[in-house]
């Protein structure tokens, strides 16, 4: 069980990694995700991203730490699936608005 103090809509997000409909919850209308130099915008586009992902990788995250840069929340997190070098570290580069994700920017 994660003890991580994580605001709800990161929560959300990490629990949706295979559940791409939850992410409706989570972020504003018009985010941003850019993962893996591909920039998805919106809801619909996030969800397909998630979804195509979540089904070619399988990966399973686990945050481990977080802390506040700026305006934004940089969660640290083991991810482990069916790709290349796992388990590998990943940096997730929150920024909220009004209690939901309004981008999100994923590095190694």
């Amino acid at each position: 069980m994660n003890t991580l103090p994580l605001p709800e809509p990161i929560v959300t997000y990490f629990g949706a990694e295979h559940n791409p409909e939850a992410l409706t919850h989570c972020f504003t209308p018009q985010a941003v995700v850019k993962d893996d130099g591909h920039t998805h915008t919106g809801i619909a586009n996030i969800k397909a991203w998630m979804a195509a992902a979540s089904l070619k990788y399988n990966a399973t995250t686990v945050p481990f730490a977080i802390e506040r840069d700026d305006a934004c929340h940089v969660v640290r997190a083991k991810v482990s699936g069916n790709f290349t070098g796992s388990p590998v570290n990943l940096t997730y580069r929150f920024r909220l608005e009004r209690g939901l994700i309004a981008s999100l920017e994923i590095s190694v």
